[in-house]
C-alpha cells in the first residue's frame, strides 16, 4: 500500500464499489437482478437484528464477516450455488481479489480483511458459522420475495445450506419459516402453470 491513510481508504472503497455492479442469481421484489452489495447489506441487517440472541459472540466480528464475506466476488462475479461451480477454483479467484483489495489498505486492516474472509470461508468460528447460516437465509428470503422468472427452481431452496442451521434453535426456527415461504412460492408457481 502506498499513499496516505485517507487516499488508501478511498482507493479501497472505490474498488469495493464494484460489488454494487455484480449481479446475483436472485431478483428483487421490483423484478430486477439483485447485486452482491445489496445481499451483503441485508445479510448485515439480518445479523444485527439477531445478535442480541447471541450474547457470547463477538458482535463486531459478525457484522464485519457479513460485510466482507462476498467481497471476493468483486472481480470474478457471483455464481449460483445451484450451478455447482468448482469450489476450489471459485475460492482461488475470490482469494486473489481479496489479496488485491487488501493490498490497498494499511497493513493491519489489509491483514484483518484477509483473516476475516478466511475465517468465513472455513466456517472456522461460531461467528463465521452463524454468518454462513444467515447468508443462506438471506438468499432464500430473497428468492421467496423476489419477482423471479417463471422457471425459477424453488425446490433448490429446501436443501440449500441446511446443515448450517442444525443444532441452533433460533436458526432452526428461522429455517422453518423460510421453508414455509418457499413452499408457498412453489404452490403459487404451480398454480400459474
Amino acid at each position: 500500500m502506498s499513499g496516505s491513510l485517507p487516499e488508501s481508504l478511498l482507493c479501497f472503497l472505490q474498488e469495493a464499489e464494484g460489488l454494487k455492479s455484480v449481479e446475483r442469481t436472485a431478483w428483487t421484489s421490483s423484478g430486477r437482478r439483485e447485486s452482491t452489495a445489496e445481499h451483503s447489506w441485508r445479510l448485515a441487517l439480518l445479523a444485527w437484528a439477531l445478535l442480541d440472541r447471541y450474547p457470547r459472540l463477538d458482535h463486531a466480528k459478525v457484522l464485519a464477516l457479513c460485510l466482507v464475506h462476498d467481497l471476493g466476488e468483486r472481480d470474478c462475479g457471483d455464481r449460483s450455488a445451484s450451478d455447482l461451480p468448482d469450489p476450489a477454483a471459485k475460492r482461488r479467484e475470490e482469494q486473489a481479489c481479496l489479496r488485491r483489495l487488501a493490498a490497498l489498505l494499511p497493513a493491519p486492516k489489509g491483514e484483518e480483511l484477509l483473516a476475516l474472509w478466511e475465517e468465513y470461508d472455513a466456517a472456522a468460528t461460531q461467528e463465521a458459522r452463524l454468518v454462513k447460516a444467515l447468508d443462506k437465509a438471506e438468499t432464500i428470503l430473497q428468492h421467496n420475495q423476489g419477482q423471479n422468472p417463471p422457471d425459477f427452481d424453488y425446490d433448490f431452496n429446501l436443501d440449500y445450506g441446511k446443515a448450517y442451521f442444525q443444532g441452533d434453535l433460533i436458526l432452526e426456527a428461522l429455517r422453518d419459516a423460510l421453508d414455509r415461504g418457499t413452499r408457498r412460492r412453489m404452490e403459487e408457481q404451480q398454480g400459474m402453470r
